[in-house]
């Protein structure tokens, strides 16, 4: 079982840099990746359909045989990583906004956090910030419109900084000195954002801590690869698969698959 892949999701792009981030930390383990991004973004989706969406991907990288699954998404993880974790007996690590270290470094206890809909309004969420962030101000602010950008390769264009500018206004307006991004896509952004945001106001998103986690989970089980040997590595997508490559900046075995 060691040697078998650890399987990765997302709604189309952004859970790459959750791959990334467990890629540089495990170097020597095989990955499948799937985007699918014919139905991203999953934000905008009922909990019926993330459910549905997550529960199809789960079967396809169960049946090419990996032994993890990482929901790097965060509206799948906040809707569907319970019923997953309740049907299919493998591990899941799920990904959560990192309001945890922004509220209890926060010195202004002003923070913002950018999410999609299904992520802000989920249960998981709500429930993490009231544990957490019941002393502080959080300034929620919905990315609607991100997503597809990203998705169509506008990473750098003039209506996606106009778009971060009108989001994180508010926030900037609030004091905020912490900005939590809630999105698997989001941390592509990061460039951009560190222009618009005054100086002083640092970015957390989940990618060390998922890979961190997958580590700790991957030991516990006995599931490490201890083969040292350059490992396979699989992408798919649903949708344009040039935008993966493109993405990533490097070139993987990346293909389309209709699923």
């Amino acid at each position: 079982m060691s040697n078998k892949p650890i399987g990765i999701f997302d709604s189309g792009v952004g859970g790459t840099s959750i791959f990334k981030e467990i890629h540089e930390l495990l170097p020597y383990e095989n990955f499948i990746y799937l985007a699918d991004s014919k139905n991203a973004p999953y934000g905008d989706k009922s909990k019926e359909d993330i459910v549905r969406f997550s529960k199809k991907n789960t079967e396809l990288l169960l049946n090419k045989g990996c032994k993890l699954i990482v929901v790097a998404c965060n509206t799948a993880t906040t809707n569907a990583i319970s019923f997953l974790r309740e049907t299919y007996n493998v591990p899941f690590i799920g990904i959560e906004p990192a309001i945890k270290p922004a509220a209890l470094k926060t010195k202004s206890k002003a923070v913002g956090i950018l999410a999609t809909k299904g992520t802000l309004s989920s249960q998981l969420f709500h429930k993490t910030t009231d544990l957490y962030a019941s002393n502080i101000k959080v300034v929620e602010q919905i990315g609607e419109g991100i997503v597809p950008l990203i998705e169509a390769g506008e990473l750098e264009s003039d209506e996606m900084r106009t778009l971060l500018e009108t989001y994180l206004k508010p926030m900037i307006a609030q004091n905020i000195d912490y900005l939590v991004l809630g999105c698997t896509h989001y941390p592509y952004l990061i460039p951009i954002l560190s222009k618009i945001l005054p100086e002083g106001v640092k970015i957390i998103d989940s990618g060390l801590a998922v890979a961190k986690q997958t580590q700790a989970v991957l030991s516990n089980n006995s599931l490490l690869n201890m083969d040292k040997k350059a490992p396979s590595i699989k992408l798919y997508s649903n949708g344009n698969s040039e935008i993966l490559d493109a993405i990533l900046n490097e070139r993987f075995n990346t293909s389309y698959l209709d699923f």
